[in-house]
């Protein structure tokens, strides 16, 4: 109910890496400085393995196809060309958001589930919102239990037929039988509200001023007396 999800073909992206052997700050600030981003890839049955990748292939990857629900080919120079599938679980940014810090991705079996972010969206103009009510998104991202090639790009939730004070919870959400969203509590993601009272208030206030129907009070009333 509510809402749909954007078909796609999973597309596995290419990502170059390169093994490295030094860790802590000092190695991770040389990188940084030679263009390189600092990454770690998880594995369910391998030990961790630190890479680094390059900044401006990252970048671009960003750039074109967003930072939610990334799945890649890895490729780690010099290990006799294998490739693992991987997803994009985590990665730091410094504090302006400027320049990546650290890259998290971990190895997957495609055909097991994965838990991923997804972006909400709305589509279509709420009839409360016609009348003056106001949206509000109180989710923006909801995580998904599904196969990568299942994942959605994003969850559209149609909100035409959205009255003040209608909402739409988590479960009234369905993404068909392959994809679920994890939940113990049935939340908000979208609600229509009315104007706030304050708001009501004060027109009504300015209301009364301007027909005349407040009148001031004499200059010597205000005066307390001694």
């Amino acid at each position: 109910m509510h809402a749909v999800t954007e078909e796609k073909t999973l597309e596995l992206i290419e990502l170059n890496a390169k093994s490295r052997e030094l860790s802590g700050k000092g190695a991770a600030r040389k990188l940084r400085r030679n263009n390189a981003i600092p990454a770690i890839v998880y594995g369910a049955k391998a030990d961790p393995e630190m890479l680094s990748i390059n900044t401006i292939d990252f970048i671009k990857i960003i750039r074109k196809h967003g930072s939610k629900g990334l799945f890649f080919n890895l490729n780690i120079e010099g290990d006799s060309g294998k490739k693992k599938s991987v997803m994009l679980k985590d990665m730091q940014m410094d504090t302006f958001g400027l320049n990546y810090l650290h890259i998290d991705l971990h190895e997957i079996d495609m055909d097991a589930t994965v838990t991923i972010s997804v972006s909400v969206e709305t589509i279509g103009e709420s009839k409360g919102v016609k009348e003056g009510g106001l949206l509000q998104l109180i989710r923006r991202e909801l995580d998904v239990v599904c196969k990568p090639s299942d994942a959605p790009d994003t969850i559209q939730i149609d909100i035409t037929n959205l009255d003040v004070g209608d909402a739409v919870h988590v479960e009234d959400i369905d993404l068909g039988e392959n994809v679920e969203i994890p939940h113990e509590v049935n939340f908000t993601i979208i609600t229509i509200v009315a104007p706030t009272v304050e708001e009501e208030e004060v027109e009504e206030e300015d209301e009364l001023m301007e027909e005349g129907e407040v009148e001031a009070v004499p200059a010597d009333e205000e005066t307390s007396e001694e």
